[in-house]
C-alpha cells in the first residue's frame, strides 16, 4: 500500500495535477448560476446573457457612453437620412453549418416581435420600422416610421441576435433553449444540463479552447476560485465583497449592469402633484443603507438619472435629488403643506429592499410609510425594477415618463429630437436636457443602479466584462 501510495505521489507530482480539472490546458472553467433561459430574445439575468454572449455574435457593440459603434456580424449599418437604413451583413454561419443571411434576421425578428418577449419591445416600441427586407442575402433593408439615429444602438442589442431556420420553422423554443444553436465563437457541446450546466467548443476567434460552465452558488464558487479549482466566478456574493480584495488583489473585476431603480410619483395624484413634495421624498431616501443592506452590495446608489450602462457623455454636476439630506426632505414637506402619510408599491422580485426604503423614510422623514404589493393603478409612489434590453438612453427615458404618467410638452419634443439626431454628440446633448428636465420635475427619483463582480485564478488573464455579457468569455485567456 506505501509502494502504492509512493507511485501516486510520484505521478502527481509530474503532471503537476492537483486531482482538480480546472488547469486543463486551454480549457477555461468558470461558475455560474442557472440561466433562466438561452432563449437570447428573452433574457434579463446574468448568467442567460454571459452564455449566449459566447454562443452568438451581435449585429454591432454599442458605447452609450461615446456614442460608438463597432460593428461585428455587420459589416456596416448605414443610412443618408436616418430613415432608410442598410445593413451589410459579413459572411457567416449557424454552429449547424447552414448559412447566416439576411432572412435569417428578418424571420427571427418577425418571430421576436410577435412572441412578446424581453427583447420584443426593441422592435416594437423603439425600432419601430414600417418594413424590413432582404434585399440580398447579405442585405438587410430597414424603413422606419420616422428618422432616428437611434437604430446601431438598437440593432447592438443581444436580443436581437439571428436564430436558425430550423427553429424558425419549428418553433420549439423551449427545445432550442435547451440545445441552442448560434453564430458566435463558441457552439455547445451537447445539450444544457439544468443544474449542472455545460461544455463550450471554439468555433471562431476565443482564447480558450473549451469552455466547461458550472452551475452552482456563487458562494461555494468563489471558495473554488480561492482554492484554485475554479478559474472564474461569474458573480461575487454580498457576504464576500470586502473579502474579495484581500483574497484577491488585482483579480477581480466589477461593471456596470443593465438595470436600474426608481421611486415613481403618482403626478396625477394631487398629493404628489407638487415637485417640491417629490423632492422632498427623493432626499428621504439613504441609497448608501440600501447599498449596505438589503441590495447587500450588488447596486450603486444612484448619482444621475440614467445608470452608467446607457448615460451619454461626461456628466456634468451632481444630482441633487440623489443625495441623502433628512432635514432637507422634511423643509420641503412641510413648506408643500404634504398632508403626511402614503403607501409605497412593489412588484415581484423588490419586496424586500422597497420595505427597507420605507422604513427609511419613515425614520428620515417623519411621516407615515406604509409598503403594500402593487396591483392595479398605485394611488402612491411605487418602486420600479427596471431591467434594460439595449444600452440607449431612449428606451430607459420613455419607459420612466410613461410609468409616472408624465407627459410634459417639452419633455417629449426633446426626447423626439435626441432620438432623431444626426450625431452622437447631438443625441447626447438633447439626452441630457431630457435628464436634466427630469430631475427638475422629478416623476420619478433614481434609487440605485446594478452592478456584476468576477472574480478568477492566478492563470487567468485579460478578463474584460460588458453590461449586457458580463465577463466576455471569448477573450479570457490562460496561463
Amino acid at each position: 500500500m506505501r509502494l502504492l501510495a509512493l507511485l501516486a505521489a510520484l505521478a502527481l507530482a509530474v503532471t503537476g495535477c492537483s486531482g482538480s480539472d480546472s488547469a486543463r490546458p486551454g480549457v477555461l472553467t468558470v461558475g455560474i448560476r442557472e440561466p433562466a433561459t438561452l432563449l437570447p430574445a428573452d433574457l434579463a439575468d446574468q448568467a442567460g446573457r454571459l452564455v449566449t454572449g459566447a454562443l452568438w455574435t451581435p449585429l454591432a457593440d454599442y458605447d452609450a457612453v461615446s456614442g460608438k459603434v463597432t460593428p461585428r456580424a455587420a459589416e456596416s449599418i448605414t443610412s443618408a437620412d436616418r430613415v432608410h437604413w442598410t445593413v451589410k451583413l459579413r459572411p457567416a454561419t449557424f454552429h449547424d453549418g447552414t448559412p447566416v443571411t439576411a432572412q435569417s434576421y428578418v424571420d427571427t425578428w418577425k418571430a421576436v416581435a410577435e412572441a412578446h418577449w424581453v427583447s420584443s419591445p426593441v422592435l416594437t416600441k423603439l425600432l419601430r420600422a414600417k418594413e424590413i427586407t432582404a434585399t440580398a442575402p447579405d442585405t438587410l433593408s430597414i424603413v422606419l416610421d420616422r428618422p432616428s439615429g437611434q437604430v446601431p444602438a438598437l440593432l447592438s442589442a443581444p436580443g436581437l441576435v439571428p436564430l436558425p431556420s430550423s427553429v424558425l420553422a419549428s418553433r420549439d423554443w423551449n427545445g432550442f433553449a435547451k440545445a441552442p444553436v448560434g453564430n458566435g465563437p463558441y457552439r455547445l457541446d451537447g445539450p444544457w444540463k439544468p443544474g449542472s450546466g455545460g461544455t463550450l467548443k471554439r468555433v471562431g476567434a476565443g482564447q480558450a479552447a473549451e469552455i466547461e460552465l458550472r452551475v452552482g452558488e456563487p458562494a461555494a464558487q468563489y471558495d473554488e476560485v480561492k482554492a484554485g479549482t475554479l478559474d472564474l466566478a461569474a458573480e461575487v456574493p454580498g457576504e464576500k465583497h470586502e473579502a474579495m480584495h484581500g483574497d484577491f488583489g488585482n483579480r477581480h473585476a466589477s461593471w456596470a449592469l443593465p438595470e436600474a431603480a426608481y421611486l415613481v410619483f403618482p403626478v396625477q395624484n394631487p398629493q404628489f402633484a407638487d415637485a417640491t413634495v417629490r423632492h422632498g421624498f427623493a432626499l428621504g431616501v439613504d441609497r448608501a443603507a440600501l447599498e449596505a443592506g438589503p441590495l447587500a452590495h450588488q447596486a450603486d446608489p444612484a448619482k444621475a438619472l440614467l445608470p452608467p450602462v446607457n448615460a451619454p457623455g461626461e456628466r456634468a454636476g451632481t444630482c441633487r435629488p440623489c443625495s441623502f439630506d433628512a432635514a432637507a426632505g422634511k423643509a420641503l414637506l412641510k413648506q408643500a403643506a404634504f398632508p403626511g402619510g402614503t403607501t409605497v408599491y412593489f412588484g415581484p422580485g423588490a419586496e424586500t429592499w422597497t420595505r427597507e426604503l420605507v422604513v427609511g423614510l419613515h425614520k428620515a422623514l417623519d411621516v407615515s410609510v406604509t409598503a403594500s404589493p402593487k396591483a392595479g393603478q398605485p394611488d402612491g409612489p411605487s418602486t420600479l425594477d427596471v431591467k434594460l434590453a439595449t444600452a440607449s438612453p431612449y428606451e430607459l427615458l420613455s419607459e420612466l415618463a410613461t410609468a409616472a404618467g408624465y407627459t410634459d410638452d417639452v419633455f417629449r419634443q426633446n426626447l423626439a429630437l435626441a432620438d432623431a439626431a444626426a450625431t452622437p454628440e447631438e443625441a447626447g446633448e438633447l439626452y441630457r436636457l431630457v435628464e436634466n428636465q427630469l430631475l427638475r420635475d422629478l416623476p420619478v427619483a433614481p434609487l440605485w443602479s446594478g452592478h456584476g463582480h468576477a472574480v478568477w485564478s492566478a492563470r487567468v488573464h485579460d478578463v474584460t466584462a460588458t453590461p449586457f455579457t458580463g465577463p466576455v468569455l471569448a477573450g479570457i485567456g490562460l496561463s
